[in-house]
C-alpha cells in the first residue's frame, strides 16, 4: 500500500481545491455557517449549475460525451477534495454512477447519443430494478419476464426496494428474456420508461416513517426493442459491471461519513457524562479503530486497482461485510448512550442538516439523526449483498472452501 500520490495527482488536487474555494459560499465549512431551508434549496440549484459549468459532473467520462476523461487517480483526488471541503457532487447516483458508465461501456453509439446527454444534464432521472421479492441475494433467480412483441418488449413482473421510483423517468432493470436458458444466461438489461400505463409504484414505509423505497409492478409494460444494453441474454454480465461501479472512486473517502457520525456520538457521550465510563470508552475506541481500518482498507483497494492486483469480488465482499457490521455496532452504541430517551421521538428540527445517510422522516414521526441512522444501519448487512452471501464468497474464493450445498 502506497499512500504517496504522484506529483501530477497533487497538482490536480490544487486545481480542484482552488476551484472549490472560489465557488463555495463564504464561510462554508465553518462551524457557525448555516443556511435556511430556502437558502439551501437555492444553493443546490446554483451549485449544480456551477458543477456543470466547471465540468465536474461525470468528469471521468470521455470528453466527447461531456466529461473530462479523468484518470482513475484523478477521479479519486476529485472525490477526496470534494469530501474534504464537505461540498456535494451532483447527487444523481443512479444516472451518474451506475447506468451512465454502463451505457458508455456496453451501449451502442445510438444508445449513447440518446441517453448520455440527458444523464449528464440531469434531464433524465433513473431508478434501479434488480431486486425482487424472491431474488435479492440470489439476483439471478429473478422472475420478471420480457417477451418480444414486434418492435417492443412486453414486461410483466415485480421489483422491490426501488429507490426514487416515484420520480424516475426510466428504470434500468433485469428481466428474463429466455426462460429455457440457465438462470444466469437468459437475462437481459433493459432501459424502460416509467411514465406509462401498467407501471404501478407503491411506497414501502420504514419504521422511521420514511418511504424512500418502493415496490414497482409491471403489467404489460412496453419498452423499445433497441433499449437492450449489451445484447439480448447478456444482462448478467452487464449487471455485474453496474454493481462494480457502485464501489466507484470512493474507496479513500467512504469512511468519512462514519467518522462524522462517530464525532456526533462522541459529543453525545460527553454531553451525557458517560464518556468516562470504562465500558463506553472501550466501545468508543473500538468504533474509532474500525473506522480507521475502513480508511486503510480504502487505500489498499485503491492500490490494488492501480496495480491491477485486486480480486474484485473477494475484496469487495470483505469490505462490504466489515463496514456494514461495524456500522451496526457503532449505531447500537449510540442508542445505548441515548438510553431510555432513545425510545421516544427526539426529532431534529426540519431546519437542521442531516448527517450523511440519515433520512428525513414523515411529518408527525420525527426521529433525530442518530435514530434515523440506527434504523437504516439494520438494512446495510442485507442490501448490496447480504452478509451471509459475502461470507460464502470469501470462504469459496479466498479460503478455497467447498461450495455451499444447494437445497435438494
Amino acid at each position: 500500500m502506497d499512500l504517496t500520490y504522484p506529483p501530477e495527482a497533487e497538482e490536480f488536487r490544487g486545481v480542484i481545491s482552488a476551484w472549490l474555494r472560489e465557488n463555495l459560499p463564504n464561510g462554508w465549512g465553518n462551524p457557525e455557517f448555516s443556511m435556511t431551508p430556502d437558502e439551501r434549496r437555492a444553493f443546490h440549484q446554483e451549485w449544480t449549475a456551477k458543477l456543470f459549468e466547471g465540468g465536474w459532473i461525470c468528469a471521468s467520462w470521455p470528453a466527447e460525451y461531456g466529461g473530462k476523461g479523468l484518470s482513475l487517480l484523478q477521479q479519486v483526488v476529485l472525490t477526496e477534495e470534494f469530501a474534504r471541503a464537505g461540498a456535494p457532487l451532483r447527487g444523481d447516483f443512479f444516472g451518474d454512477t451506475l447506468v451512465g458508465p454502463t451505457i458508455l461501456q456496453w451501449g451502442t453509439d445510438e444508445q449513447k447519443r440518446q441517453f448520455i446527454p440527458g444523464i449528464l444534464s440531469g434531464g433524465i432521472s433513473w431508478c434501479q430494478g434488480f431486486s425482487e421479492p424472491d431474488a435479492g441475494s440470489d439476483l439471478a433467480g429473478l422472475k420478471t419476464r420480457a417477451e418480444l412483441d414486434g418492435d417492443e418488449w412486453v414486461i410483466n413482473g415485480q421489483k422491490v426496494w426501488t429507490t426514487q421510483a416515484f420520480d424516475a423517468d426510466y428504470i434500468f432493470l433485469l428481466a428474463r428474456t429466455d426462460p429455457e436458458a440457465p438462470k444466469h444466461a437468459g437475462i437481459s438489461y433493459l432501459l424502460v420508461p416509467m411514465k406509462q400505463p401498467g407501471v404501478e409504484v407503491r411506497p414501502i414505509e420504514q419504521v422511521d416513517g420514511s418511504a424512500e423505497f418502493n415496490e414497482v409492478f409491471f403489467t404489460n409494460v412496453r419498452c423499445p426493442k433497441e433499449n437492450v444494453i449489451g445484447g439480448i441474454n447478456n444482462g448478467w454480465k452487464v449487471a455485474m459491471t453496474t454493481l462494480g461501479f457502485e464501489r466507484g472512486t470512493s474507496a479513500t473517502t467512504g469512511h468519512r461519513r462514519f467518522q462524522k457520525e462517530f464525532d456526533e456520538i462522541l459529543r453525545l457521550a460527553q454531553e451525557r457524562g458517560v464518556s468516562h465510563d470504562p465500558l463506553t470508552r472501550q466501545r468508543l475506541a473500538r468504533s474509532w479503530s474500525k473506522i480507521k481500518i475502513m480508511q486503510i482498507n480504502g487505500y489498499r483497494t485503491l492500490t490494488d486497482v492501480l496495480n491491477g492486483t485486486h480480486t474484485t469480488a473477494a475484496l469487495g465482499a470483505c469490505n462490504k461485510m466489515f463496514w456494514s457490521e461495524a456500522h451496526q455496532e457503532t449505531m447500537l452504541l449510540a442508542m445505548d448512550i441515548l438510553g431510555m430517551e432513545g425510545q421516544i421521538l427526539l426529532g431534529d428540527d426540519a431546519d437542521n442538516a442531516l448527517l450523511p445517510g440519515a433520512r428525513r422522516a414523515r411529518t408527525g414521526y420525527s426521529v433525530n439523526n442518530i435514530q434515523s441512522l440506527f434504523f437504516f444501519s439494520r438494512s446495510e448487512t442485507i442490501w448490496g449483498g447480504a452478509a451471509e452471501i459475502q461470507r460464502n464468497i470469501v470462504g469459496e474464493r479466498v479460503l478455497g472452501l467447498p461450495k455451499e450445498p444447494k437445497p435438494s
